[in-house]
């Protein structure tokens, strides 16, 4: 098992509260991950002029 003792950004102590180990479950969240990067991406509406202000004229 990796142990990790310092933060690598800040050279900060730290605490691991929680390690996934089972294969099968470490495949299930990576999985998921990769799906969520594959979604759509999202429709942009066409351009068009800005509300007209009347109290500007």
């Amino acid at each position: 098992m990796l142990k990790i003792e310092t933060c690598e950004q800040c050279g900060g102590a730290v605490k691991v509260i929680a390690s996934i180990e089972d294969p099968v479950v470490i495949k299930q969240i990576l999985d998921h991950l990769e799906n969520r990067t594959k979604s759509p991406q999202p429709v942009s509406h066409p351009v068009r002029a800005p509300p007209a202000h009347p109290e500007l004229d």
